[in-house]
């Protein structure tokens, strides 16, 4: 295993526009944009599938929610083994390269559909994670795309957050 695909409970510093902190064991807002592509229904739910599907055993996962053009996150990479967890860049790598290859199969396209780099930040205390987990459940009706966040369809809770 690559030193990329593992976090210690030591800060971690990588850059490329942005930096990109990473502590094992931490809880993470993040958010991904697509290549100025608008996602239709299906591709949302796609998005959404595979960050599910990727969150067994690697992360866990309190929300997710996929809008038009971007996708939010809040979640806590888990251990692999004693101190040591699964990197963030690990986990976005696998949610955003399985939903791109099933995205671009179904709209008949080929190419990068997101965006290289994510925006993604530490949460450093119960009440931040309140209030990124409030934000993520809000954008919809922020976005003029739902009148209350339950009416809003592509969003997944984690099962202890439901």
């Amino acid at each position: 295993m690559s030193s990329d695909e593992i976090t210690r409970k030591s800060l971690k510093i990588a850059h490329r526009k942005l930096p990109h902190w990473q502590i094992g064991g931490s809880w993470y807002f993040v958010t991904f944009r697509t290549q100025s592509i608008e996602m239709s229904d299906e591709a949302r739910r796609i998005v959404l599938q595979e960050t599910e599907s990727a969150s067994k055993g690697r992360f866990e996962l309190a929300i997710a929610l996929a809008m038009p053009d971007h996708v939010h996150l809040l979640l806590c990479p888990l251990e692999l083994t004693e101190g040591i967890y699964h990197s963030l860049s690990s986990i976005l790598k696998l949610i955003k390269g399985r939903s791109a290859n099933r995205i671009n199969a179904l709209l008949g396209r080929k190419g990068s559909f997101w965006q290289k780099e994510s925006f993604d930040r530490i949460v450093r205390d119960q009440h931040e994670w309140q209030e990124k987990y409030q934000y993520i459940l809000n954008n919809p009706v922020k976005a003029g795309l739902a009148l209350r966040p339950t009416e809003y369809s592509w969003v997944v809770l984690g099962d202890k957050y439901k």
